[in-house]
């Protein structure tokens, strides 16, 4: 078992669990505003489900690497999408504002 801080929460989970499921489980809601309707439901498209990660998860593949080298969203920012990862160690996760979580101020923190 693995741990993941989120939203003032620890949550246990399975090595190789799916960040965006793990979160929407245990009632973090990783959505800002209207996207906890309008969104793609893990497949990696809408961007949406974007945060900042601290700890041991998987390493980005091709959809993800391309989604978020896409406006809004910015390369150059440490941000991850949690319908793509899987927590392989203790990880912290960090929300941030904007439709996508693409903004600069925190919306939540571990």
């Amino acid at each position: 078992m693995v741990q993941i801080q989120a939203q003032g929460k620890t949550i246990s989970c399975d090595r190789g669990a799916n960040l965006r499921k793990v979160l929407l489980e245990n009632g973090i809601d990783l959505y800002n505003g209207q996207a906890s309707v309008i969104n793609c439901h893990g497949f990696g498209t809408c961007g949406t489900c974007c945060v900042e990660i601290e700890g041991e998860v998987s390493e980005p593949q091709w959809k993800e690497k391309t989604r978020l080298s896409l406006p809004p969203h910015s390369s150059d920012k440490q941000r991850r999408l949690a319908c793509q990862v899987q927590v392989l160690g203790d990880i912290k996760v960090k929300k941030y504002d904007g439709f996508w979580g693409q903004g600069s101020q925190t919306a939540w923190t571990p």
